[in-house]
C-alpha cells in the first residue's frame, strides 16, 4: 500500500505543551463532516462541472471500486454514472460503522478484501485541527485532511499509479473536498485551560429551527444545515439547482490549504453562537439571526465545494492524460 504523507509542515508545536499534545490525542474523535444531504449535494453540483472525458474516466475508476455494485444499486438505473459518483461521496463516512473495516486505535485489523489497499477506516483523514485562538497556518494539534487531501488528489493525477489505487482515492477526494469546507473539522477552540470542545462536539444546542432534531452537539447542527440525510433523487436535483441558481461560482480554486484556511476562519468568526459563556455540559437555544446566518454559510461552502470540487477533478485528470 502506498502510504499517503507530505512534508513541509510548518516546524514545531512551539506554543503547546506537551500535556496539552496528550489531551488531545487522548480526546474523543470528531462526528461527520456534513452529513450525507451535504456530501451528495457537493457531488451532484460537481458531476455538472465536469468535462466529458473526466466524467468518462471518473465513472471508470469508480466502476472498478469494490463497492461500486452497492453505489449502482442505490443508483437505480437512471443515469447512472451520475447517481454512482453521488453515491460514492459518502463513502468515507459509511465505512465507520461497516464490519469490514476497523479503526486502527481500537480494533484489531480486519481481513484486506480485494480491491482495497487496506481495510483502516482512516478516521482522521476527515479533519484538522487548528486552534482558533492561533492563526490558519499554526501546526494542527492533530488530523490529516490537509495533508491527505493533496496526496489522495496527486494519486489521481499520476498516469503511472495503480488503477485500483486510483480508484480507491478517488471517493475519499469527493468527500474529503465536502470535510474541508465544513467549518468546524478544520478548527479547535481550546479554553482557558488548554481544553477543547472536541470541534463543537462537547456543546449542546437546543435548534427550534429543526424540528427532526431539535437537541443536537453544535457539530451536529452545522453538519445537518444543508438537509435532511436521506435527501437523493428529484428531490436532491431540485436543491441542488436551487443552491447554484442563489449562489455565484466561486473563484476557481485547487488549493486545500486556501479552502481550510476559509473554513477555519468561518470557524472562528461565525460558527459558534454569540457569548463567552459557552460552557460544555449547558444547553445554548439557537436564536433565529444565528440560525438563518448559518444556513446561508453552509448553503454557499456547499456550492463552492462542489464547484472546486470539479476544478479538482478536472485538473487532476488532465494531467493524468498528457
Amino acid at each position: 500500500m502506498r502510504t499517503y504523507h507530505l512534508t513541509g509542515r510548518p516546524a514545531g508545536f512551539y506554543w503547546i505543551s506537551s500535556l496539552l499534545m496528550a489531551l488531545v490525542a487522548l480526546a474523543p474523535r470528531p462526528g461527520l463532516a456534513w452529513n450525507a444531504a451535504g456530501h451528495r449535494l457537493i457531488a451532484a453540483i460537481a458531476w455538472e462541472q465536469l468535462h466529458p472525458e473526466v466524467r468518462r474516466e471518473v465513472s471508470s475508476l469508480l466502476y472498478r471500486h469494490p463497492d461500486h455494485p452497492r453505489w449502482l444499486k442505490r443508483a437505480g438505473g437512471e443515469d447512472s454514472e451520475r447517481r454512482v459518483f453521488i453515491e460514492a461521496s459518502t463513502w468515507p463516512d459509511e465505512i465507520r460503522k461497516d464490519k469490514r473495516f476497523y479503526s486502527a486505535d481500537s480494533d484489531a485489523p480486519t481481513p484486506t478484501l480485494p480491491g482495497f489497499p487496506d481495510m483502516e477506516r482512516r478516521r482522521n483523514w476527515h479533519y484538522v485541527n487548528i486552534p482558533l485562538n492561533a492563526t490558519p497556518d499554526t501546526t494542527p494539534l492533530s488530523g490529516q485532511l490537509d495533508r491527505q487531501l493533496v496526496a489522495l488528489a496527486r494519486t489521481l493525477e499520476t498516469p503511472a499509479a495503480d488503477q485500483l489505487e486510483r480508484s480507491y482515492a478517488l471517493p475519499w477526494v469527493i468527500h474529503l473536498v465536502g470535510d474541508a469546507h465544513q467549518p468546524l473539522h478544520t478548527s479547535v477552540r481550546l479554553d482557558a485551560e488548554g481544553k477543547w470542545d472536541r470541534l463543537g462536539n462537547s456543546l449542546e444546542v437546543r435548534n427550534p429551527f429543526n424540528s427532526r432534531r431539535p437537541v443536537s452537539t453544535l457539530h451536529t447542527f452545522w453538519d445537518d444545515l444543508p438537509g435532511p440525510p436521506w435527501l437523493r433523487g428529484d428531490r436532491l436535483d431540485q436543491a441542488c439547482r436551487a443552491l447554484m441558481a442563489a449562489h455565484t461560482r466561486p473563484t476557481r480554486s485547487t488549493s486545500s490549504q486556501r479552502w481550510i484556511g476559509e473554513s477555519w476562519q468561518i470557524a472562528r468568526d461565525s460558527a459558534y453562537p454569540p457569548g463567552n459563556n459557552l460552557t460544555p455540559g449547558e444547553l445554548i437555544t439557537i436564536t433565529e439571526a444565528f440560525f438563518e446566518n448559518s444556513r446561508e454559510i453552509a448553503n454557499r461552502r456547499i456550492v463552492q465545494a462542489g464547484y472546486r470540487l470539479a476544478d479538482l477533478l478536472n485538473q487532476s485528470f488532465n494531467t493524468a492524460q498528457r
